[in-house]
């Protein structure tokens, strides 16, 4: 279980007034939507739970223990932004392993087998500038998937992508998220993606979240 409780977060900037104030549980295998306007807090949310901002208060509890004193880098998560991040001068293979440092046979094999679960083993070697937009989507969920870490943050990854593509991605996070028994958070602005993959929904109003509905 994760648990984000009373999580809050204020501008150092005097001219800004708002105060985000989170409370929102995922459990294993469950995928959480967050909705809300542009400028409304959903990816602050995002970057508190990964380290990259302060909160004021609160704790993030994964299966009890305190997130909030761990480094990002040690915090047991991947990001998949809407800008997928990857370098276009690489091939596929190689832009899944950055990061990984030395890597051995076992890796590679890791690599071939996840890029089979995402639909795309036969691009190992193709580099990121020839894939489609969607294509590139899913190398970056592959990348996320090598990691192997516990709770998943997807920050609007499919903005922009056509109808059908976003469909098999979305189908493709929730299979995910059952199999690898991940803890997603999703922000999105298009609630049909709620609905097609969500376990429940939150809005954020007025600077803190509040809970929708339930749909699975």
């Amino acid at each position: 279980m994760l648990k984000i409780d009373n999580l809050q977060y204020q501008y150092k900037d005097a001219s800004r007034k708002e105060k985000y104030n989170y409370t929102l549980e995922v459990k294993e295998k469950e995928i959480v939507a967050i909705l809300g306007q542009s400028g409304s807090g959903k990816s602050t949310l995002l970057d508190l739970i990964a380290g990259f901002a302060e909160p004021s208060c609160g704790t993030i509890l994964l299966d009890q223990n305190e997130l909030l004193n761990l480094s990002v880098e040690k915090r047991p998560m991947s990001i998949l932004f809407q800008n997928h991040n990857l370098f276009e001068h690489l091939d596929v293979q190689k832009n899944i392993l950055l990061g990984l440092g030395k890597t051995n046979a076992d890796d590679l094999k890791r690599v071939y087998n996840i890029l089979k679960k995402v639909g795309l083993e036969k691009f190992e070697r193709t580099l990121s500038s020839e894939l489609s937009g969607g294509q590139q989507q899913r190398v970056a969920l592959a990348r996320v998937l090598l990691r192997n870490e516990p709770v998943l943050l997807l920050d609007e990854p499919f903005t922009g992508l056509d109808e059908q593509t976003k469909i098999m991605m979305l189908d493709l996070v929730k299979s995910i998220t059952e199999e690898y028994k991940l803890h997603t958070i999703m922000i999105t602005h298009d609630i049909n993606d709620c609905k097609r993959i969500a376990s429940s929904v939150y809005t954020m109003k007025n600077y803190s979240l509040t809970k929708e509905s339930s749909h699975n």
